[in-house]
């Protein structure tokens, strides 16, 4: 496993679409390894491969239950996600990007939503998700088109020591 350089705006790679894995191999399993360990260091909840400049659609997502702390954190690795249905209720959350330090803002999203991927190894997955979790995955499958958090968000701002209870 190694650790990857995290892209940054204004960089190309984090506006463009990607591509779906068809392959389910060693070098995609390192791919995986190596974006976790990059999530794990920044730290970060979620990455997407167009964040470490790889145009491929591969999410890891690593977050513990909401309502228990105590508990592990469960790490998702998806390849090919895809949301399969979303709520129609939305609820509006404060969200940052690895590839966008510096900056959080206001974003709503659906409260819960069902993906549907593969694993490392090529086999089907799917996800029942709600909450914060729900969220990370929409922000992360947004990545995959190409797009940031920033053209969702009401508002846009930098945490200062003031207003860092907010985020």
């Amino acid at each position: 496993m190694a650790l990857r350089k995290i892209v940054t705006v204004p960089n190309d790679v984090l506006r463009k679409k990607t591509k779906k894995i068809k392959v389910f191999d060693d070098n995609l399993r390192t791919l995986i390894d190596d974006m976790v360990e990059t999530m794990q260091d920044a730290p970060g909840v979620g990455l997407a491969a167009p964040q470490i400049g790889i145009l491929e659609q591969v999410i890891v997502i690593e977050f513990g239950d909401e309502e228990d702390e105590e508990a592990p954190s469960k790490l998702y690795t998806v390849v090919n996600p895809e949301i399969t249905r979303m709520s129609s209720e939305k609820v509006m959350g404060i969200e940052g990007c690895l590839s966008i330090p510096g900056i959080v803002g206001d974003v709503e999203r659906s409260t819960s939503i069902v993906v549907k991927g593969q694993n490392r190894n090529g086999q089907s997955v799917k996800y029942k998700l709600k909450g914060w979790v729900a969220r990370i995955f929409q922000h992360e499958i947004d990545h995959l088109s190409g797009i940031l958090f920033t053209d969702l968000a009401e508002s846009i701002w930098q945490p200062t020591e003031e207003n860092e209870d907010d985020v």
